[in-house]
Order: C-alpha cells, then sequence, then structure tokens
C-alpha cells in the first residue's frame, strides 16, 4: 500500500512540475519595435515580395506564372527577426510556369486569362543571413 501511495505521490509531482513549467507567454514573440508603414522600394521589401512571389508560384495550381501589379501597403515590426506585412495586387502573366524560356513575363490583359489578385503575406527575415520564412499567406480574388 505504501509503495502505492508513493507512486502516486511521484507522478503528482511530476504533474505538478508540468503544469508549473508551461508558460503561455512563452510562445508569444516579444515586439521590440512595433507596426511601421514603410516604402515599397526598399531593397529588403523587394527580397520578401520576391520571395512570397516565389512561393506562391510554387503553391498556385495555375499553369501560369503570377506577378506583382502594385504594392498595396508595406509594414514592419521588429521581433525576434524582421516582419514584413506586405498587401500586393498580384497577376497572371503569359509565361507558363515550367517554361524554359527566358522571355519578359507581361501581365495578361483583355483575355480570357485575366486574373487578378490581391495577396497579404507575412514574410519573416533575417536577410543579412539570407533568411526567408512565409509566416502567412491570404488571398482572395480582385
Amino acid at each position: 500500500m505504501t509503495r502505492s501511495w508513493g507512486s502516486c505521490l511521484l507522478l503528482f509531482t511530476i504533474f505538478g512540475a508540468l503544469v508549473a513549467s508551461t508558460d503561455p507567454n512563452k510562445n508569444k514573440v516579444k515586439v521590440l519595435r512595433g507596426l511601421k508603414v514603410i516604402n515599397a522600394s526598399n531593397a529588403n521589401v523587394k527580397q520578401c515580395l520576391w520571395f512570397a512571389m516565389q512561393e506562391y508560384n510554387k503553391e498556385s495550381e495555375d499553369k501560369y506564372l503570377f506577378q506583382v501589379v502594385k504594392a498595396i501597403q508595406v509594414q514592419m515590426q521588429v521581433t525576434d527577426r524582421l516582419e514584413y506585412f506586405i498587401d500586393v495586387e498580384i497577376a497572371r502573366s503569359n509565361c507558363r510556369k515550367f517554361s524554359n524560356s527566358s522571355e519578359n513575363c507581361v501581365i495578361q490583359e483583355s483575355s480570357k486569362l485575366e486574373k487578378k489578385v490581391i495577396c497579404s503575406f507575412l514574410v519573416g527575415a533575417l536577410p543579412w543571413n539570407g533568411e526567408f520564412i512565409m509566416m502567412k499567406k491570404q488571398c482572395v480574388d480582385a
């Protein structure tokens, strides 16, 4: 009987230690500098947008590549990395995805292939290391 009480006490102690060590704030990212609107012509923004479009086109089931038509708004905040909130309008180009040609891609306009999309990308970046990660992506037809 003493042995079962000892086992119960040990399990209770382990459970208590696990609950006590679970800190709900531990997984929150600390914002070092809040959101600030920045210019879309910023070199880091261009890198992030290039990365975001590579990811978008890779995941898209469309046969054609999409390109940026215009940047609507770009914001940045500093956490353990630079986080870029990028709102853009993109459109289907005349370049096929798996084409080996180095043709100049242009936006499909005034044709049955015309398609525009508004996307919000959240890209985490350590640009000085060349590291980019798509943290969030949301797109809707324009």
